[in-house]
């Protein structure tokens, strides 16, 4: 067996072009922090984030042109999977941008080394989503969570934000670990590391190639933090700044979905009997878990942590399902998502700015406060919770119907009961912030960045619930990569 080796007249420059407008835009953020100090950190942000949009006004030329085709001797990739992920990263990072201005006004240190570590996480999984060998997906899997090793400790005086960062670390290492040693057993039973020579000559299922698989699937399980792979989720996101808490939240739980998928999907599909009882296993144990723990929660980042894991297991439904409807179902659950759940987060954000405060109890009549709060925050809550007509209802419904599909009554089942679990601490919150007196009642202000972040968040919550087919044929479309290789 002869590694594939890399010619530089393989280089298309063209398919990198965000990749490395990118990589200038994060250089030029850092040196205008250490070379021009009196420039207004707020500025760096905006600067950051027109970069960040022009970027994404690129790729989605890309995307409109039908630019693709693979790079680096066929080690990355651009095709309509990576250009929906790549335009996904790019104004979910964005929103964040715009969410942290307050937020990293109170820090007195590193404030322009926030935005960069951003964007460089940014960049990281720009590479991951467009990943087509074994080698280059650990590769960008470990680049991107290096920033996060540092943004999660970023509050270096916190010793709950040095004490997450710890356990972040650790156990970070231990899933690349397991990923490293998953991809030399594959390696070993495939003789190559390209996802698309293994899928044109699939080996054979053996004890070896199972084994491997187990290993990536686990090392993924950790990165996407489902069941029993969670547990540094909620402490991690307790103890980090709670914008990095909102960004891990949704952002590098889709990147990692980007390259699951492309595992699954594009290069094992054959095997569909040997990993889908591993899928489905997963699913059942992250909806379960994650909402029976999450109603014993006093603290509001904790219980989004166990309801976000929740949300992995109901992602995990459509891969189990292992049809083209099922990947599809993944995409657009992926986008309702990141509006309900980075919605509720800046709510917990704007308020944690003003008090320093983030116990359920401390939303107590929160409509008395700040109208517009506790009106997007039930907007946030219900579209969690599945309730028609808002974005999380189609999401879910969409996801179910492609297990149903498939004959997969009992996670169906299994799925719908937990629906009724989550309603139930959803609305327990909901209680809190409309029918409960608050203990002060000084008006909350909003700063014009946060406004913009939580309108976006709220127009996309109720857009994709009431006109969600231009974002279903966008998932189809990114979808189509798949779709010669499994049922419809």
């Amino acid at each position: 067996m002869t590694p594939e080796i890399m010619s530089f007249s393989d280089l298309n420059l063209k398919l990198i072009a965000p990749e490395l407008w990118m990589t200038l835009l994060a250089c030029v953020v850092l040196m205008m922090d250490v070379f021009c100090p009196k420039l207004s950190k707020p500025k760096l942000a905006y600067f950051s984030a027109a970069g960040m949009g022009l970027i994404t006004l690129l790729i989605i030329s890309y995307g409109i042109d039908g630019v693709g085709g693979t790079s680096f001797s066929g080690m990355f990739v651009l095709d309509p999977l990576a250009i929906f992920f790549k335009v996904f990263i790019l104004l979910s990072t964005i929103l964040m941008i715009l969410a942290s201005i307050d937020a990293m006004e109170k820090i007195p240190y590193f404030r322009g080394e926030y935005y960069f570590l951003l964007l460089f996480s940014a960049l990281g999984m720009m590479f991951m989503v467009s990943a087509n060998d074994f080698l280059s997906l650990f590769i960008t899997l470990e680049f991107s969570t290096f920033g996060f090793y540092i943004l999660v400790a970023y509050l270096r005086d916190n010793l709950k934000s040095n004490e997450a960062a710890i356990k972040f670390f650790i156990l970070g290492a231990l899933s690349a670990a397991l990923i490293a040693y998953g991809i030399s057993l594959v390696y070993g039973e495939a003789g190559t590391l390209l996802f698309d020579k293994i899928a044109a000559n699939p080996p054979t299922s053996s004890i070896g190639l199972t084994i491997g698989l187990l290993f990536i699937f686990i090392g993924i399980g950790y990165k996407l933090g489902a069941v029993p792979f969670h547990v540094w989720v909620p402490d991690v996101y307790q103890g980090a700044p709670t914008t990095v808490t909102a960004y891990l939240s949704v952002v590098p739980k889709a990147a990692t979905f980007a390259i699951f998928l492309r595992v699954v999907f594009g290069t094992f599909l054959e095997l569909k009997t040997d990993w889908q009882w591993m899928i489905v296993s997963i699913a059942v144990l992250s909806m379960t878990y994650g909402n029976i723990t999450a109603i014993a929660q006093k603290n509001m980042k904790r219980l989004l942590a166990y309801s976000g894991i929740s949300h992995i297991g109901t992602l995990l439904i459509g891969m189990a399902a292992g049809t083209a409807m099922g990947v599809e179902s993944i995409l657009f659950y992926i986008l309702t998502y990141l509006f309900a759940n980075i919605g509720a987060f800046v709510v917990v954000i704007i308020f944690q700015n003003l008090t320093d405060k983030d116990e359920i109890e401390d939303f107590t009549g929160l409509n008395r406060r700040s109208p517009l709060m506790a009106f997007a925050m039930l907007i946030f809550l219900l579209s969690l919770a599945g309730v028609p007509p808002l974005a999380g209802f189609i999401g879910k419904v969409y996801v179910l119907a492609a297990a149903m599909h498939q004959g997969l009554i009992f996670i169906v089942v299994v799925a719908l009961i937990n629906m009724v679990i989550s309603f139930y601490y959803y609305l327990i919150i909901v209680k809190k912030i409309y029918s409960v007196e608050p203990k002060e009642y000084t008006p909350i202000h909003i700063s014009t960045p946060l406004k913009v972040a939580l309108y976006i968040s709220i127009a996309g919550v109720i857009l994709l619930g009431i006109w969600p087919n231009p974002f279903i044929e966008a998932s189809v479309t990114a979808t189509s990569v798949f779709t010669n290789l499994m049922p419809k």
